[in-house]
């Protein structure tokens, strides 16, 4: 379980990144790097980390349901998940 601070951290870089998202693209087509430079440093897209919506786990994070590897497939064996099973050949 991810401690609340890095969680509550995780969502402010994602709203600081959302804010200055047409800036930081208008800045690099013009190449103006050093207006891009002045800006927040969690503005920069790669300092956001998936994480678990159940557990913020930050490893092995399915984009498809945001939910880490753990959860998935004990929420597939517990029949939450529509469409998905344990395979067996």
């Amino acid at each position: 379980m991810a401690s609340l601070s890095t969680t509550t951290r995780n969502q402010r870089v994602k709203r600081t990144n959302d804010k200055y998202r047409e800036l930081r693209h208008k800045l690099k087509k013009e190449g103006d790097y050093a207006a891009l430079s002045r800006l927040p440093r969690d503005a920069s897209p790669t300092r956001y980390r998936n994480q678990c919506a159940l557990t913020g786990r930050t490893r092995s994070v399915y984009r498809k349901f945001k939910i880490s590897r753990l959860m998935l497939r004990k929420l597939a064996l517990e029949g939450k998940i529509p469409g998905m099973r344990k395979a067996s050949w």
